[in-house]
């Protein structure tokens, strides 16, 4: 499905953000996102990733599952460097 595709790309170029944006967090032992925002985007990308699954798309799935767990960590961030 060409929309598997589309979805996967841009949830790739979403990664790369979510990637340095965790990575600088670990460097300064700083939290750069509200609770609320951490708490809520992770909630609803993993809802999202759910229903990529029961529509059969694999690679947005695989791709989501990411992005969700890099905001998680974001989350465990804010909770951890106060």
């Amino acid at each position: 499905m060409w929309q598997d595709t589309v979805i996967t790309i841009v949830n790739l170029v979403f990664s790369y953000a979510l990637i340095i944006q965790v990575i600088q967090g670990f460097k300064d032992k700083k939290a750069y996102i509200n609770f609320q925002t951490g708490l809520l985007t992770t909630i609803g990308l993993y809802s999202i990733v759910i229903a990529y699954a029961s529509l059969n798309l694999w690679f947005s799935t695989i791709v989501g599952t990411f992005n969700a767990t890099m905001w998680l960590t974001l989350f465990i961030q804010r909770i951890t460097y106060k």
